[in-house]
């Protein structure tokens, strides 16, 4: 069997969902909204049943030769390696929840494709869990809805030493814009139907930043605040945050690029003045900055933003049309050739499912 699972954008929200999970010790914070979208990106593999073990063919990357992994179907096994941290132990977390719920044996995967960048926020790990976990129940017939997969992919990445929050397994949803709100341990996902296609250029800004310090800098102001800058990222996290995305929902149904544009540029102004202050040390971000605010593209934008947990990771724009879009990327690629960009479009549809 073949499989392909995207990565994800979050369009608007970002670490809203954790932030709406703490209601559950702090009814008066605000639910959790995100927007988003899966990308064209993503991991391929053909995946296999097998009697007794778990076995990764990794992907070969530039520089990485191809890698072999393979572990006995052991709960203790699996649970060690998960707590590794590896590649593999986003595959052997989840492997680990499946004996934990179900009845299965082992599963062969062929990673032979991957088209996503790793680790800058577009949830890459997010999307192995989800292949294992549909891997899974495809194979051993499980009848798992797409949100019982996510939650699977989710408590497997959780085994790992990874503090990732429940939005990251929308990429289950495919390639489906959808809304996710979260409201302490409840999730509630509504696919949208859009207008008109939209643009977008996704730029890895071919830096470095710490995922981990600014989640545990961020969690420090949950779920009571003790100071003016807890405040300040619960007041940003909670209702700003919560007002743009569904200001942009109605944009993105409608298929209204520039205000969609207007609302990124909004979020990311109101996210540096709320956010940057609780971890100066990654948020300051100036090459995100820089690339926002890069003169020669911005005739072809209707507005840009960061991406994930921010930093300096990943940049998203929204372009104009299809032609500014091919214009943004080879402007950043001429003029910044350490960055690597990534189209996506996302299509015009009125179906409902």
């Amino acid at each position: 069997m073949k499989l392909f699972v995207p990565g994800r954008l979050c369009l608007f929200g970002e670490h809203s969902d954790w932030a709406g999970e703490y209601r559950h010790l702090n009814p008066t914070l605000e639910k959790g909204y995100t927007l988003i979208a899966g990308t064209n990106q993503g991991i391929y593999a053909e995946v296999k049943s097998h009697p007794e073990l778990l076995i990764l063919q990794a992907y070969e990357k530039k520089d990485i030769p191809r890698q072999f992994y393979q572990l006995p179907m052991n709960r203790d096994a699996l649970l060690t390696e998960a707590r590794q941290g590896s590649f593999f132990s986003y595959v052997a977390g989840v492997a680990y929840q499946c004996m934990t719920c179900y009845s299965v044996g082992g599963l062969e995967i062929n990673n032979y494709l991957t088209t996503l960048p790793i680790k800058k926020g577009l949830s890459s790990s997010a999307a192995i869990c989800v292949l294992v976990a549909r891997a899974f129940n495809r194979l051993y017939n499980l009848g798992l809805t797409i949100q019982a997969e996510m939650e699977l992919a989710y408590l497997g990445e959780r085994t790992t030493p990874s503090h990732c929050g429940r939005m990251d397994q929308a990429c289950a949803y495919g390639d489906r814009p959808i809304l996710m709100v979260f409201d302490r341990d409840k999730v509630e996902v509504i696919e949208l139907s859009v207008s008109q296609d939209l643009y977008l250029v996704i730029v890895d800004l071919g830096a470095t930043k710490d995922t981990q310090l600014i989640l545990n800098q961020l969690n420090q102001c949950y779920p009571f605040a003790q100071n003016l800058v807890q405040q300040n990222v619960q007041k940003y996290l909670g209702e700003i945050s919560s007002r743009i995305t569904q200001q942009a929902l109605v944009a993105l149904q409608q298929g209204d690029a520039e205000l969609l544009g207007s609302l990124m540029t909004q979020a990311q102004t109101e996210f540096d003045r709320y956010l940057i202050p609780a971890c100066p040390s990654q948020l300051t971000a100036p090459i995100l900055h820089k690339i926002l605010n890069y003169e020669p593209i911005q005739p072809y934008l209707w507005g840009g933003k960061g991406v994930g947990s921010q930093g300096d990771g990943t940049a998203q724009f929204i372009v104009k049309d299809r032609v500014s879009q091919q214009k943004v990327i080879d402007i950043i690629t001429r003029d910044f050739p350490q960055m690597q960009c990534l189209k996506l479009t996302i299509k015009s549809t009125h179906k409902t499912y």
